[in-house]
């Protein structure tokens, strides 16, 4: 690299910060899909070399990481219901929401694992909601990964799935081989998910019980408001 090549280089990366790097890449999603993000294409859509991505973003990791949280950081915090149950309902619609914006958004951040602003903002929301109501902090820290996983494997599997609506189940089970299956098949090749994703919120928000006075959990069988 000549001198003049190393000086335009290093003006360039005066002139670009690591936002305008985490939106290029996110373009990149949007356009082409997770296995197509990487620092070469990110770079290409901003007309510089790839070092000069690595000189914001460091690698390929830290930048998916830095996308997952820029997505996170999307979903708005305020306007909340008061009943702590209509709130951790609400926050993970909206997350759910902010995953739908971006091609492949649940892939790309199920991959990751951002302890950055955004999604450290978001968690701690859910968290407060779920305090809120009087679970213990282990309860309120694992129904918060529960929410989670059905939040971002849901949405994964809608987006994989794309437009065409195909299954192949029921072709699968075509044999007769798995009679359990073959009974439920329809409501497994369900795909109106937004139905299914409450429906599964409402069972993990339905399992949540205060914590006693002592921290520990209400007997087996106590009733559930």
């Amino acid at each position: 690299m000549t001198k003049k090549q190393a000086a335009d280089e290093t003006a360039t990366r005066s002139r670009l910060d690591l936002e305008s790097v985490v939106r290029a890449a996110l373009g990149v999603l949007d356009e082409r899909g997770a296995e197509a993000v990487s620092v070469r294409g990110t770079a290409d859509r901003l007309g510089v070399r790839m070092n000069t991505v690595l000189w914001h973003a460091k690698t390929k990791s830290r930048l998916l990481e830095l996308m997952a949280d820029a997505i996170a950081a999307e979903v708005p915090l305020d306007g909340l219901p008061e009943d702590w149950r209509a709130r951790v309902r609400e926050l993970a619609h909206r997350y759910r929401h902010a995953l739908l914006a971006h091609r492949d958004g649940a892939a790309l951040v199920t991959g990751t694992y951002a302890a950055e602003p955004g999604t450290l903002r978001y968690a701690d929301k859910m968290l407060e909601a779920l305090l809120d109501g009087g679970l213990s902090e282990r309860d309120a820290a694992w129904a918060f990964w529960t929410v989670l996983y059905l939040t971002l494997g849901l949405t994964q599997e809608q987006q994989a799935l794309g437009d065409t609506g195909e299954h192949t189940l029921s072709t699968a089970l075509a044999a007769g081989d798995h009679p359990s299956l073959s009974r439920v098949a329809a409501h497994l090749e369900d795909i109106d998910f937004d139905e299914r994703f409450d429906y599964g919120l409402s069972l993990i928000l339905r399992s949540l019980t205060p914590a006693e006075p002592d921290g520990t959990r209400p007997a087996a069988g106590a009733e559930v408001s």
